[in-house]
């Protein structure tokens, strides 16, 4: 290294405090319908998270380099404007912690240094190739392609089991579960701590420390696997619970498509340097296996909360970067606020997470506000599309009160089993 200033060194440790949130952020994405469905108790299923998210942090460096490399231009990007974009990645990932929405990490760390990157140097310092080809398409073909994997992938699953002993099936999918478990959440250590290694390499090179071009120093994929295995151990438990108990009720069967189709997706996307959420993947997943399975609810309430914080992520977290950097344009004291800023926030929201508090002693108890809620249309008629699976018929049956209009006033009340 050629020098080493301190506003370099708060961007790295601003750089892993974002790394550590996205590990608690993201461990809904692989654990989340393994504990709903009590293949694995909460504490065993995050720490197994933590270990593979470490592990995955070392087998890629393809998506590290879109971020340091491609996404904006290296040339005239300060240190502050890397901060600038922490900044507004980090709050936007507390908020929708807060309120349990499983929001993409991925998308607000792009957000916060497309904001700050163009509040520096203007639209030009965006390549606008690579956002669209490898941060903007993905992110819309991400949960299409994972929820049609795992709505297609629920169906012949249950086809394939019609004849299976019903206790037996359901152990073996549930040792499906934990194995494809461990594939998303090495999976998400082969994406999204690569993000973390990707801003600090970029932060490196604007701050003279490493040669233009260069690949992820070792020690910056050491600190960013152990800082997102972190935040994955200490469990994303408000998320966890919208994921495995707000979107649908899922049976072993349908976890087990989910989780492996997710992986799949995220694994692709990492091979080809894609900065792929791993959020819209799973999320995706969980929907489309919610579908697959007939009499099967998603609830869309919940659904619509969770594409508007989507929709949300970029904009928001690019409007704060872009403030925080043009305060930083103040000098020292200007970073010093915004750091001071970060702190408070951070702080503010962790005090009202504790006047309701989620962890793993009730996570799965928990209901998830509008649990109730019918099918609906969507769900009713994607479930319409093919008869019950054999086997599941007596989960399937309903009891719905007999017609009001020609039930005799003086007999019993009566009821209709389909």
């Amino acid at each position: 290294m050629e020098s080493f200033s301190l506003i370099l060194a708060i961007v790295v440790v601003t750089a892993l405090a974002f790394d550590f949130t996205n590990g608690f952020h993201d461990t809904a994405n692989a654990m989340a319908t393994t504990i709903s469905t009590g293949a694995l108790k909460p504490k065993v299923a995050v720490a197994m998270s933590a270990v593979l998210n470490l592990v995955g942090a070392f087998l890629s460096v393809e998506v590290a380099n879109t971020i340091s490399k491609g996404l904006v231009d290296e040339t005239g990007i300060r240190p502050e404007v890397i901060f600038a974009a922490l900044v507004g990645a980090i709050l936007w990932n507390l908020l929708t912690w807060l309120v349990g929405l499983p929001s993409s990490s991925s998308h607000a760390l792009m957000g916060g240094l497309i904001g700050a990157a163009v509040a520096s140097a203007g639209i030009g310092a965006v390549n606008g190739d690579v956002l669209v080809t490898k941060v903007l398409l993905p992110a819309i073909a991400a949960p299409i392609v994972a929820g049609v994997a795992a709505l297609l992938a629920t169906r012949m699953t249950y086809s394939l089991g019609r004849k299976a002993d019903g206790k037996a099936s359901a152990k073996g999918y549930r040792a499906g579960q934990i194995a494809s478990a461990g594939l998303v959440s090495l999976a998400h250590g082969t994406n999204d701590a690569q993000k973390t290694m990707g801003i600090i390499t970029l932060a490196l090179i604007a701050g003279g420390s490493l040669a233009p071009d260069s690949d992820p120093p070792v020690w910056v994929i050491l600190s960013a696997g152990l800082a997102i295995a972190l935040g994955t151990y200490l469990g994303g438990w408000r998320i966890i619970r919208t994921m495995g108990r707000g979107l649908t009720d899922l049976q072993p069967q349908q976890g087990f498509a989910a989780q492996t189709s997710a992986a799949t997706v995220i694994l692709a996307s990492s091979h080809l340097g894609f900065s792929l959420s791993t959020t819209h993947s799973v999320s995706g997943a969980v929907m489309g296996a919610g579908l697959g399975r007939k009499g099967g609810v998603v609830r869309w309430s919940t659904a619509t909360r969770m594409f508007v914080a989507w929709g949300l992520t970029l904009p928001a977290a690019a409007l704060v970067a872009a403030l925080a950097e043009w305060v930083c344009r103040a000098g020292d004291w200007g970073t010093a606020l915004v750091a001071v800023f970060l702190v408070a926030s951070s702080f503010a929201i962790w005090r009202i997470s504790r006047r309701e508090v989620v962890d793993h002693t009730n996570v799965v108890d928990t209901e998830e506000p509008g649990s109730d809620e019918p099918a609906g249309v969507v769900t009713t008629a994607m479930a319409a599309v093919s008869p019950p699976p054999a086997g599941v018929t007596e989960d399937l049956a309903a009891t719905v009160p007999a017609p009001a209009a020609t039930a005799d006033p003086k007999a019993p009340s009566a009821t209709t089993t389909v």
